[in-house]
C-alpha cells in the first residue's frame, strides 16, 4: 500500500517536508515499547505509536521502518522532526487512537508485520 493511501485512511498530516508519498508500505505494527519494535516489527512497515521522542525515530531506522504515525493527535517536537529528516523517515500525526488506526489499516488491506512470539 502506498504511503499516500495510508495517510488518507488515518486522516493524517505530514510533519516532515516533502515526504515521498509513493513509498510502498508492506504492513504495519503498533507499539509504544521500542524494545517490542526491535523484537517484532518486520522491515518496510509503518509504525503506529504514542511514544513521541527522537529515540522512536532512531529505533524505526534500526528496524527499517518506512514511516511513523503518531496516534491520538500527538505532535512531533522540532527535535523529532529534525531526527526524522536526517534518517529520511516520514512523520505523520493522526487524531485517532492506536486501536482504531490499526483496525482501519487492517480493514483496508494492510497486513500485520509483527513477528509472532516463539513458544
Amino acid at each position: 500500500m502506498k504511503l499516500s493511501e495510508i495517510v488518507q485512511i488515518v486522516d493524517g498530516k505530514f510533519f516532515t517536508p516533502q515526504p515521498t508519498k509513493e513509498i510502498e508500505i508492506n504492513g504495519g505494527c503498533g507499539a509504544d515499547l521500542m524494545s517490542d519494535v526491535l523484537a517484532s516489527a518486520q522491515p518496510e512497515s509503518v509504525l503506529l505509536t504514542g511514544l513521541n521522542n527522537p529515540q522512536t525515530v532512531c529505533t524505526a531506522q534500526m528496524a527499517d521502518i518506512r514511516a511513523i504515525i503518531f496516534v491520538r493527535g500527538k505532535l512531533p517536537t522540532t527535535e523529532v522532526v529534525e531526527t526524522a529528516q536526517r534518517e529520511n523517515i516520514p512523520i505523520i500525526s493522526s487524531p485517532h487512537g492506536m486501536f482504531e488506526l490499526c483496525g482501519r489499516l487492517y480493514t483496508a488491506g494492510l497486513p500485520s508485520r509483527e513477528l509472532q512470539p516463539l513458544d
